[in-house]
Order: structure tokens, then sequence, then C-alpha cells
């Protein structure tokens, strides 16, 4: 399988991804775009610093001029792309991917990113053909930029904190060590698992898999803090737990976030076709103009941009605001639940109690043979229910809604459904469930 995916460049260090292609990423990246200036980050995997130096090669070689910001988290790095004008910028991370993983997050200016469709498939083209660019007679320059106060001073003007909070702070020795520079003076916290180490000794940083929750449970329930975060391995997601130690999903945090937000100005807010319906309900409560949106940040970015949102929010824990370029920025969704959380004299757990007003699934994985013949007997079961098909297929019967979908790499489809009830919802899920594995 290759390693230029639908949304970023990732594979196993030393097999599928060397720092000869690494060289050659620089190359193509060079030729496809032709920038002048790219910003180039990384994260704290040990072959970062190589993968970096090498592509930084790749890429001064056609010309180009580099300023490395070094170890930086990917909301840095598009701050970066954003705030110094460049043409693009390329982040080294596997994200919450294991150790010997790596890979590259490329976006064009303004931090509009690159996916498969929009120049990573160009990209692998380029470097199978070794159709580069000459190299330039000139080499392009390095300059070596610290972005992190920039970065800090930026995302604190959100922060309206009106009461001391205490929280706690999973790293998972990763990068959110660095994105938490922002909190600094602004609330009290304990950490853990705070020093750099690629290896993820602790434990993976996915705040996707609820494993990953269990030391930051332990320590939550153990103590008195407000809330709890977690942050995955390149600080562009991040999870929650409320002050009883119990995970607050991410769409309620979605909620949550655009009810601060829509405090101090009235715009759109998109949400994950996953997310409760109670999401739409509280925006729309809140003056806002909620939008569905489909799964995958690139999708949501444009959908962004073209409508001027004020903020998205995924199932997967990707917060995504008009303030840091429409890209994700861990650290200003933790102020925002901060300001709430403040503000309101309440506890998180109080705030999410009414939106926590239906029952989910969760996504749950089906493998299946005929992927086209799930929806075929969809469409089928409920041939009179409003259906549509914005990601996947997605079908509202009554009181209750589901969304089957396939994975873009496995073959295996993917149902969400909620209802009004626990018991509506374990007939309806085991009923769609029978349904799906028939095929």
């Amino acid at each position: 399988m290759s390693i230029f995916k639908a949304y970023d460049i990732r594979g196993i260090v030393g097999t599928e991804l060397t720092e000869d292609l690494a060289f050659n990423i620089g190359r193509g990246f060079a030729t496809l775009l032709k920038p002048e200036t790219v910003v180039v980050a990384r994260d704290m995997r040990p072959h970062s610093p190589g993968m970096s130096a090498a592509l930084v090669r790749g890429l001064t070689a056609l010309g180009v001029n580099v300023i490395d910001i070094g170890l930086a988290s990917t909301p840095m790095c598009y701050f970066a792309n954003g705030s110094l004008e460049a043409d693009a910028s390329i982040m080294i991370t596997a994200s919450h991917n294991p150790g010997e993983y790596n890979g590259f997050k490329l976006c064009r200016a303004n931090a509009v990113p690159i996916s498969g469709q929009t120049g990573i498939k160009e990209l692998e083209n380029i470097i199978l053909s070794a159709s580069y660019d000459p190299e330039a007679a000139t080499p392009g320059t390095v300059t070596e930029k610290d972005i992190v106060s920039e970065y800090v001073a930026h995302i604190r003007q959100f922060a309206h904190i009106t009461k001391p909070l205490h929280l706690c702070i999973d790293y998972a020795n990763a990068m959110g060590i660095a994105e938490a520079a922002i909190f600094k003076d602004l609330f009290t916290y304990d950490e853990m698992f705070a020093d750099y180490d690629g290896s993820f000794p602790n434990h993976e940083a996915n705040p996707l898999d609820e494993e990953t929750f269990e030391a930051l449970q332990t320590k939550v329930r153990a103590g008195s803090y407000d809330f709890g975060i977690a942050f995955d391995g390149d600080a562009d997601r991040v999870g929650f737990v409320d002050e009883n130690g119990d995970i607050v999903s991410m769409d309620m945090i979605t909620a949550l976030i655009a009810e601060s937000l829509l405090q101090k100005e009235k715009g759109i807010v998109f949400y994950d076709l996953r997310s409760s319906k109670a999401v739409k309900e509280l925006i729309e409560d809140n003056g806002g103009e909620a939008r569905m949106c489909r799964v995958g940040h690139a999708f949501i970015k444009a959908q962004m941009r073209e409508a001027n949102a004020i903020f998205a929010g995924e199932l997967s824990g990707h917060y995504y605001f008009r303030e840091n370029y429409f890209t994700e920025s861990s650290g200003l969704a933790v102020i925002y639940i901060a300001n709430l959380v403040s503000q309101s004299g309440k506890k998180l757990s109080e705030l999410v109690a009414p939106i926590r007003k239906y029952f989910a699934s969760g996504e749950i994985n089906s493998r299946v043979k005929d992927p086209q013949a799930v929806f075929s007997k969809v469409r089928e079961t409920f041939p009179d229910a409003h259906s549509f098909e914005l990601d996947g297929l997605s079908v509202e019967v009554d009181d209750w809604w589901f969304n089957v979908r396939m994975s873009n790499t496995e073959p295996l489809c993917r149902l969400n459904l909620e209802a009004p009830t626990a018991e509506k919802m374990a007939e309806k899920r085991d009923q769609l469930l029978e349904l799906i594995r028939s095929c």
C-alpha cells in the first residue's frame, strides 16, 4: 500500500519511509508548487530531525527558502504558515501512529491542506517518475525561527477565564507539551507524561481510543480537577474528561465550544455528520447557523473557508477555528471550554448534561464483501425515510437516525446511529448490524 495517503504521507521508517525519500519529497514538493518560501516543522519522534534535514535539502536544492520552526505542534505549523505569509508548509509527523512511523502533512499558502485529490497523488507521480525541476543555480536559504511565543500570544487573546481553574493534562510524551505553553498562568494544572519520547512509552496518543484516557481518568478521579485533557501525537486533536473523570464525547465538546463562540459572534458552525442531533439544536438555540459536514479535515476546511464559518468540530477530536486560519488548534479548544466552565460557574458535567439527551451507538465497524449491496439493502429497508449522501448514506427515520459509510482504506462499513432511548438505540443498532453483516 502506498505511503501517499488521502490526507498526508505516512509510513514505517526504514522500510516504507527513508531520508532519501524525504529528500525526494522535498524536491517533488518544490516541483509541484514552485513555492518561494516553505515553513518546515517536526514532532518529537527520534527520526524527525533526520527527516527534516533531508526534506530541507530537497527543498533548498531547487531554490526554495525554508523557514525552519523546529519542534512544534501541528497547529503551530499551520499558524506559522498563515502568519508568516509563506507559500506552503510541511509538518513532519505521523500523528498518533506508533513510534516506528513518520510522515508529512502538506499545506499550500494560508494553511490550505493538500490532500490526495488536490496534490498528493501528483506529488507521488513526480517522485515515481523522477520528473523534478532542475536544481537551482543558487540554493535556497534556511532561516530558523521560534514561532511559539507568537502562537501563544495569538491564542491567549481569546482567553477570558473569570475564576481559578485546576486541570490535569496528559501529553502522552508528545507535542501537547509544546501546545500547552498557552496555558501558563491562565490556570493551574498537573502534568502527566511530560517528557518528549517518540516511542510513546506510557500509552498511545490517540483520543479516539478510550484506553488512551485510562491513566488520565484515574488521576482525575483521585484528585480535585475542573476537567482533564489528553492530546494526540502532534496535538491537532484533544480529548476531554469531566471533573468526575468521565469521557466527554467530541460532539458534546463541539456543541460547548460553539455555544461559547456564539456568545460573542453569530455565524456558521459546521458539525460532523456523525454528531448527535443535539449539536445542531444547541447551535441554533444560540443563534448560530448549523451546517452538517462530511468527515475529513480537507473537506471541512474547504467548506469553512467558502462559508467564512467561525468554527467546526469533528467526532475525532479535531476542532477548527477561523482564528487559526480555518485549521485546528487544540489549545484554543481547551481555552474555550475553560472560558465556559469559569464563566458559567458550572461543572463540565453539568454543562454537558442538558445536551447529552440522546443515545448513540458510537462508530461500529463491520467487514463486508460488497459495499454497494449494503447501501442497496438500506434503501430497500427504509424506502420512505429521508436520506442523503453527504458522506456515505445518512437516513432519518421518525425520531432516530443513522449513517453508514465505507472506509477509504479497508473493506469496512462504519455505522453510527442515534435514538431517543437506550432501548431503541440497541434495537435499531442490532437490526442495522445484521443487515450490514449479511452483505
